[in-house]
Order: C-alpha cells, then sequence, then structure tokens
C-alpha cells in the first residue's frame, strides 16, 4: 500500500460508499464537499485504480471499489478493535447505541431503568440521528448496537438483524383536529401534510402510499422524523404527520394525539436490534440486548 494512504482517505471512501452521495458524506464528517472530492481523487491517484463512478446524481462503486469497500472495512474495524484493546479491562464500562426515533421516546428509555439497575458501573452512550448515519457508524464500530427499523436488504450484508417487534407507520394529528372523521384522502387534500426527512428508512413506504392514492405530487409542509418538532407541529396547527407509532407513544398513551386510520396494513414494518455480524457481545451487551428482548417480548404479548 502506499505509504501515503491515510486514515482520513479511508474514512471519507467508506462513507462515500455508504451514502452514495460526496455532500453527504462531507456533512456527515464534517468537512466541505470539494475537500471530499480531493480526497478522494487523492486516494484514486495513490491506488492506481477508478473506486467511485457517478450514476445520474449519485455516487457509484466501480468493481475495484466495491472490493476496496470490503477490504477497508474490515481493516478500520480491526483498526478499532486493536484500539480497543489496549484499554485497561478495569475501570468504568461504556456501551455505544445508536437509535432510530422509533424506539428513542419509550422502548428504550424504559429498558435503560432496568439495565442500570443491574449494570451500575455502566455507562451507556446514547446517539439518535437518521438511518444511514448510524447505519455507517455501526459499520465503522463507532456504536455496538443499532436499534430500530430493519435495514434494507442491500445494507444488510456484514450484518446480523434480530427482530423485535412490528411496529406500523401512522398518520397522527392532534385530538379535536377538524380533519378527524374526514376520509384520509380529504384529509390529507385539505391540511399540511408532515413527511419523514428523505433519508428515514419508512419514507419510501410513505411515499408508496400516497402515490397508490393519487397524491403522487404531494408537497408536504415539512419534513421531519423529529419528536419535539412533530409534536409542536401537531399542537400548534392542523398538520398530519406521518410517523412510526414508536414516537408518538406517550403522546397517544395521553391522549393528546390520535391516529387517522390509512386502511394500509403493508405501512407495518419490523424494527429489531442491528450488529457486525459474527462477533460475540461481551458480557454488559449481552445483558443490555437480553433486556431488549424481554422488553420486546412483553409488547408483543401486550404485557
Amino acid at each position: 500500500m502506499h505509504p501515503a494512504i491515510k486514515l482520513r482517505h479511508i474514512r471519507l471512501f467508506l462513507a462515500v460508499a455508504d451514502l452514495g452521495s460526496l455532500t453527504a458524506a462531507g456533512r456527515a464528517e464534517g468537512i466541505s464537499q470539494p475537500a471530499v472530492s480531493a480526497s478522494l481523487a487523492e486516494l484514486e491517484t495513490l491506488l492506481g485504480a477508478p473506486l467511485l463512478t457517478r450514476q445520474g446524481r449519485r455516487i457509484a462503486l466501480t468493481p475495484q471499489g466495491d472490493g476496496f469497500r470490503r477490504h477497508a472495512r474490515e481493516a478500520l474495524a480491526a483498526l478499532e478493535a486493536a484500539a480497543r484493546a489496549t484499554l485497561p479491562e478495569a475501570g468504568p464500562q461504556r456501551l455505544s447505541v445508536g437509535l432510530l426515533p422509533t424506539v428513542s421516546t419509550r422502548f428504550f428509555p424504559e429498558v435503560v431503568g432496568r439495565f442500570l439497575a443491574t449494570r451500575p458501573g455502566v455507562t451507556l452512550s446514547i446517539e439518535t440521528g437518521a438511518h444511514p448515519d448510524l447505519l455507517r457508524k455501526l459499520k465503522d464500530r463507532r456504536i455496538d448496537l443499532m436499534i430500530g427499523r430493519m435495514p434494507q436488504a442491500a445494507e444488510l450484508p456484514g450484518l446480523d438483524f434480530e427482530f423485535l417487534y412490528e411496529e406500523p407507520v401512522v398518520a397522527a394529528v392532534r385530538s379535536g383536529h377538524p380533519g378527524a372523521d374526514l376520509p384520509i384522502i380529504t384529509a390529507l387534500r385539505d391540511h399540511p401534510v408532515v413527511l419523514p426527512t428523505r433519508d428515514a428508512i419508512i419514507r419510501k413506504t410513505v411515499d408508496d402510499y400516497l402515490a397508490q392514492h393519487g397524491l403522487a405530487t404531494l408537497v408536504p409542509a415539512v419534513e421531519t422524523s423529529t419528536l419535539a418538532l412533530g409534536r409542536g407541529l401537531l399542537m400548534a396547527t392542523d398538520a398530519i404527520w406521518f410517523i412510526s407509532q414508536g414516537v408518538i407513544e406517550a403522546e397517544l398513551h395521553a391522549g393528546t394525539v390520535r391516529t387517522l386510520p390509512l386502511g394500509a396494513a403493508y405501512l407495518s414494518g419490523a424494527v429489531g436490534m442491528t450488529r457486525p455480524a459474527g462477533l460475540s457481545p461481551p458480557d454488559s451487551l449481552a445483558r443490555l440486548m437480553q433486556l431488549i428482548r424481554d422488553a420486546a417480548e412483553a409488547r408483543r404479548s401486550g404485557a
């Protein structure tokens, strides 16, 4: 390998390969898009092979790039493991968990209380964010576990997904909403619509639902998957928010928010735990995962 190749080259290449965009990779890594382009061009020169090609507005891997990604990811993971191996065995333990919005407001907080009661010396480092960002951090071993919607099939190589429960996408409105008794299509045409962000894993499902009901050209008033903003919009306006039910469970339980009947069973999807394949979890992580399984079983049984 050329001695001028640095870890920054590798990390930026993997970010672009995962996100399919120079701009998105630069935003994730905290650098400008021109700096990403320059770094990738430098890496290709040092390797003597093209790694990326443009397909419309997205970046795709060449055959050489696909092979390089596989080996580069394994090498980076090995380096991360080597760094962790230098840490002293004694002292505080830390687990890094990535949460998608559907589990971050109620399901996982309830698990945390049980976990801390049995592992008081462990610090849980929690990251929330968009699916692509958390998935890339998981693949780079920067988080130990990701909990949320099931990744797409193309994203699963090198990962293990464990099913926990099914969760629907709902159309949420405030209690007393003027469109609550209208047919759903009429309500959607007559009121502002809030959709998940474009990088949210449920967005395509929602777009397909709208297209099947003749609303493919509907322009959302707002795009967000964030509870604080979405809840505020529901309370302050007559908006209809398409979101995973788990995000608004507390509001539904309190009666401040209700859902409109969508009549589409396919809007339900799998929620589960995703981890790098082939790795045995350390004791504390294994305990956390078991508590998550127990909570999911209680949810499935209605307990």
